[in-house]
């Protein structure tokens, strides 16, 4: 009689295998006061990371680092514009000057505006262009100021990893979004770009890589995909209807990702973006 093999489960935590461990890296975390931002902060403080979080508004940022700061030590706080390279190079020189580099930079902030989106009993010809060019400057610019300023840090150590957050809205043409996927396209081929540039010219020593969440409920999206009352919209029936595991993502679902991402397990990937999307980008509908 054949005997059903044992299954052996391995768990990796930050010290139980060196290729995994993200303790000590100094990670900045732009959006950090975001649904998934602040929940990726709190997991990489967790694992024993030194984390600073970027936010707009100064009293988010103040709230989340005191929050933290009741368990974990090693977190700052910045409040101002991904837009601003002026703020930005201040923050690079106080971490470094605190924390002696900037290993990892997690480009989490984005968002979109009403303007930018195809509304009920609307055309793409009600698109509002000043909207639209406000959600590109967030959604781009935001990603590529914060990469030129903190990746010359990077360069100059020969060393580090840029982290971009992507969409399933980029590959693939989701109706009404049409400014925050233009962007988040933009995002894909920004990735690609800035790791063969990094590459080619610092070394192997830096990396660039971009995650694609599916959907996950936040601030911009709840009322495009829930009622008040909780339930879905015809939207979210779709997204769920088109998703294989038949449901929203969770922020903590984005964790494992992001930190095989950052840790030297994935010292040889370098431009991909990966899907943390439930099945939504393998399934045809059919």
């Amino acid at each position: 009689m054949k005997k059903n093999p044992k299954k052996i489960w391995v768990h990796h935590t930050g010290m139980g295998n060196t290729i995994f461990d993200i303790s000590k890296k100094v990670i900045l975390i732009t959006g950090g006061t975001g649904v998934l931002g602040e929940s990726m902060a709190e997991y990489l403080l967790s694992e024993n990371a030194k984390v600073i979080l970027l936010g707009q508004t100064e009293e988010k940022v103040i709230g989340k680092v005191n929050r933290f700061k009741e368990t974990y030590s090693n977190v700052l706080g910045f409040s101002g514009s991904v837009l601003d390279k002026d703020f930005l190079e201040d923050v690079k020189k106080k971490v470094v000057q605190e924390w002696g580099r900037i290993d990892v930079l997690i480009n989490a902030a984005g968002g979109n505006m009403p303007g930018a989106v195809i509304g009920e009993g609307q055309t793409i010809f009600d698109l509002q262009m000043d909207d639209f060019r406000k959600v590109s400057e967030l959604n781009l610019d935001g990603s590529v100021i914060p990469s030129l300023v903190f990746g010359e840090q990077m360069a100059e150590q020969g060393h580090g990893c840029i982290l971009n957050v992507s969409s399933m809205a980029a590959a693939r043409a989701l109706t009404r979004v049409v400014g925050y996927s233009a962007s988040k396209a933009a995002i894909d081929n920004f990735t690609k770009w800035m790791a063969t540039e990094l590459a080619l010219k610092f070394g192997e020593g830096l990396r660039v890589n971009a995650i694609a969440p599916g959907f996950f409920i936040s601030h911009q999206n709840r009322k495009l995909l829930l009622n008040e009352d909780g339930s879905l919209t015809d939207r979210g029936k779709k997204i769920i209807d088109n998703t294989p595991m038949k449901r929203f993502g969770k922020a903590d679902e984005l964790h494992g990702v992001v930190h095989w991402l950052i840790s030297d397990a994935a010292s040889f990937v370098t431009g991909a973006i990966i899907p943390i999307d439930g099945g939504f980008s393998a399934y045809s509908g059919v």
